[in-house]
């Protein structure tokens, strides 16, 4: 994943970097001739077929490409500038050698002046971008370090030195057998022991366990690969021995610094997970206009019929634990989690679900809006916050997660969606969860965008034709 996440990263920066270049060309030509229509590009075109592979050379060859997290501001400035000398001094020369005479000199130092300038500001408005979301908790993984001894510590210190990475650790497990170095780790403190892993990574977010123990430290690995496979958590170890092992996995170094070994419960293609938050950031934005246009009808029916809110605003489970509010068009009474208890003995569903026919606490304007999906909606909003994605797994109440089996965790691996494969699968039809949540880790393990294409297509369909929904 971390490789994945690489080449994806050099994949946009190389992309922002070729449109900075573009943008500086033109904007050195208008500022020294003028705007003059799209003739800047009529006879100088094959010049920015040089520029853009050569700029692209002395990037690579300055490590531009390479991660800038630990680069400060005026070793950045440094490495551009050198870039752009060796660019000047190249172009300078292939317009000598072909005799060129009519791009001046002016154009050609406003351009170096402009790129140079353009591409600083490119990398440190990416860098600000990321550090903001991530200290607003977006984007942030929460690790649990097993270990406290010598290669924990190394760990935990290269983490702590960079903090815009979005890696934070909930805390250390003790190992029996180990030196006890917790001390020296950058405050953080022992919060349990191994065999108190599984209830840590049920009681909080838990993305990935970080297995950092020595080689003369024996650890049964192997059972703990099931157990948060199981919980659908991904396992990285930093390699002091060798194992057996049955999962998908990557080696690698990790900052070029410690060799790791991880064990992944699914394996997402990052760039395909890039283009699935594409979808779903456009599919918001389509979702929730179409809910401007219901809204004053759905809000007249809904005040009209009942008192109480016009939105149901729920606490469901998100990805690995965390707790969002789920939003939907009220299509109940206002006193429906009250009566819930009375009404368990009439549950049609076997396992942590709720649902029944002809649900007394429904109104009739939430029969229609839950029949025609309209109630859900709302739940746009979610999927523009990045809690939700259009599709998915179905959010469940912390209540219901309090009730899971180790495998039904796994379906919480992921973000909850809007639609999914149970949904458009007769979900009326299935009334066993166990058969929902194996639906949910089918989705989970044969997952690629094409897949929620399919999804998505298969959902409007279901909600044109009414079926599925009561």
């Amino acid at each position: 994943m971390l490789r994945q996440q690489a080449r994806l990263i050099t994949a946009l920066s190389i992309a922002l970097d070729q449109f900075s270049l573009l943008v500086a060309f033109t904007c050195a030509y208008i500022t020294r001739k003028g705007w003059t229509g799209f003739e800047v590009y009529n006879d100088r075109l094959w010049l920015l077929l040089v520029i853009l592979p050569c700029w692209y050379l002395l990037y690579q060859q300055a490590g531009i490409y390479n991660s800038l997290r630990t680069v400060s501001f005026w070793g950045l400035v440094g490495k551009l500038v050198k870039a752009h000398l060796w660019g000047g001094l190249f172009v300078a020369s292939v317009l000598y050698l072909t005799k060129t005479s009519e791009f001046s000199r002016a154009v050609l130092l406003l351009f170096l002046l402009y790129s140079t300038l353009f591409s600083l500001l490119t990398k440190l408005s990416v860098s600000w971008i990321l550090r903001f979301f991530r200290r607003k908790g977006q984007n942030v993984r929460y690790l649990l370090v097993i270990g406290t001894g010598d290669v924990a510590r190394q760990f935990v210190d290269l983490l702590a030195a960079h903090e815009d990475w979005g890696l934070c650790i909930v805390g250390l497990i003790k190992v029996a057998g180990e030196d006890d170095q917790s001390a020296a780790m950058q405050g953080y403190t022992i919060i349990g022991g191994l065999d108190q892993v599984p209830a840590i990574c049920k009681q909080q977010p838990v993305d990935e366990v970080i297995f950092c123990v020595p080689r003369r430290v024996v650890v049964d690995v192997d059972g703990f690969l099931l157990g948060l496979g199981e919980l659908g958590i991904t396992v990285r170890m930093v390699i002091s021995a060798g194992f057996g092992f049955n999962a998908q996995r990557e080696i690698g170094l990790f900052h070029n610094a410690l060799p790791i070994l991880t064990f992944h419960a699914y394996a997402f293609d990052v760039a395909q997970l890039f283009a699935k938050r594409c979808l779903d950031i456009i599919g918001a934005v389509v979702g929730l206009g179409i809910t401007a246009c219901f809204f004053p009808f759905v809000a007249l029916a809904i005040r009209l019929e009942s008192s109480g809110p016009l939105f149901f605003g729920q606490e469901r489970v998100g990805r690995h634990g965390r707790i969002f509010r789920c939003w939907k068009f009220r299509s109940m009474f206002i006193d429906a989690e009250e009566r819930k208890q009375d009404l368990m003995a009439q549950n049609e569903m076997n396992g942590a679900m709720f649902k029944i026919k002809d649900d007394p606490r429904v109104t009739k304007v939430g029969k229609f809006i839950r029949k025609t999906s309209i109630d859900e909606l709302p739940q746009f909003w979610n999927v523009l916050c990045g809690e939700m994605s259009l599709v998915g797994t179905r959010p469940p109440t912390p209540a219901e997660v309090a009730t899971y089996e180790n495998w039904h965790r796994k379906r919480i691996c992921i973000k909850p969606g809007i639609t999914g494969l149970w949904q458009v699968s007769g979900r009326n039809q299935i009334t066993d969860f166990d058969e929902v949540v194996r639906l949910d880790i089918q989705y989970i393990d044969n997952w690629n965008i094409w897949v929620d294409v399919r999804i998505l297509l298969r959902t409007i369909w279901v909600v044109l034709a009414g079926s599925g929904a009561r």
